[in-house]
């Protein structure tokens, strides 16, 4: 999902406050993407990871850290960690989805092949378990290296029920946890967790992480049924076009009757989209006032990830952490 076109940008607040430490994440980056022996692993990774992301998961660390009063070094190491878990996946992801664009240009499958593209997302996912290692700390490593875990199911859990008429809102929630919120609250935990803050602190660090992973999710979701295209970068009704059964959808499908549970079964199932068919699916979503409730899911996450925030200290870190999670949902509120 894009963070570009709201009016204020936290994101940009907190790259200001973290700028130093950003700096440090991406020399990191870039030192531990290298390769001596295969020039193809950082030709793959600087294309996804220089190509004008945001660096969102990984200021999440290093803003945790910053909140819970870390001074050491060992925050770059998991802040660069988080990235490559995230780039690894991208990669991973853009070969699973046949994807040919990424962040408005094409994908590294697109430009190399998908024998590259795993591949160079294997050896990220490795640099990553080097980097987690580093501080010496077992609960982070236990925290990052089950949220690479989580992140696997989730993708695979997906397969199945992305395209079944059977998949509820729990199935849903399960899936966009581990695609998306497993890594936004594994970000926060461990800047928690290293800056050895109290329980009741990092708890709430993983609750914002968790709740603003979901919103972000539900917003993306939301937007390709009435989103801008030129600002979401998708055509409104991909997710239609490519049979992924989302959260608008499965809460049109609960409230379907006969007929148009046989629509859903045809065009999502089955595969089987004609003319009309987003114009009719659309019509459905309005009619059973699906994107309406979405849209108060989206918020609802949002709201929880502001509460979370009462738990951590007065810092002008956890105001911004505060607006990011408004800005998350600015699109749709």
């Amino acid at each position: 999902m894009g963070l570009d076109r709201a009016a204020t940008k936290p994101h940009e607040q907190l790259a200001r406050h973290l700028a130093n430490d950003l700096e440090s994440v991406n020399a990191l980056i870039r030192q531990r993407m290298a390769s001596r022996h295969a020039p193809r692993i950082p030709e793959v990774t600087a294309h996804l990871v220089e190509a004008g992301g945001k660096r969102l998961r990984p200021m999440l660390t290093l803003a945790s850290a910053d909140l819970c009063g870390y001074d050491g070094a060992f925050h770059v190491h998991l802040a660069a960690t988080v990235e490559f878990i995230h780039t690894a996946t991208l990669l991973h992801d853009d070969v699973v989805d046949e994807s040919q664009q990424r962040r408005g240009r094409p994908t590294a499958n697109l430009l190399w092949d998908n024998k590259s593209s795993v591949l160079v997302g294997d050896y990220l996912f490795a640099r990553a378990f080097q980097l987690m290692v580093e501080p010496g700390n077992l609960r982070v490593l236990d925290i990052l290296s089950n949220a690479a875990a989580v992140i696997a199911e989730g993708e695979v859990l997906q397969l199945s029920a992305a395209r079944d008429l059977k998949t509820d809102e729990s199935v849903y929630l399960q899936v966009v946890r581990g695609k998306t919120a497993a890594l936004f609250s594994a970000a926060t935990e461990v800047g928690g967790v290293i800056a050895q803050a109290p329980e009741e602190q990092v708890k709430a660090l993983f609750d914002y992480g968790d709740a603003l992973g979901i919103a972000f999710q539900i917003v993306d979701d939301l937007l390709d049924y009435q989103g801008d295209s030129s600002a979401t970068g998708k055509n409104v009704g991909d997710d239609f076009r490519e049979r992924k059964l989302t959260l608008p959808v499965i809460k049109a499908v609960a409230a379907a009757d006969e007929d148009e549970r046989a629509f859903w079964k045809r065009t999502i199932e089955k595969g089987d989209q004609r003319d009309g068919d987003l114009e009719h699916a659309l019509d459905l979503l309005n009619r059973h006032g699906a994107l309406e409730a979405t849209r108060q899911d989206a918020l609802a996450w949002s709201a929880k990830a502001k509460a979370a925030m009462q738990a951590l200290p007065e810092h002008p870190v956890r105001q911004m952490l505060i607006e990011l999670a408004d800005y998350v949902v600015a699109r749709v509120s």
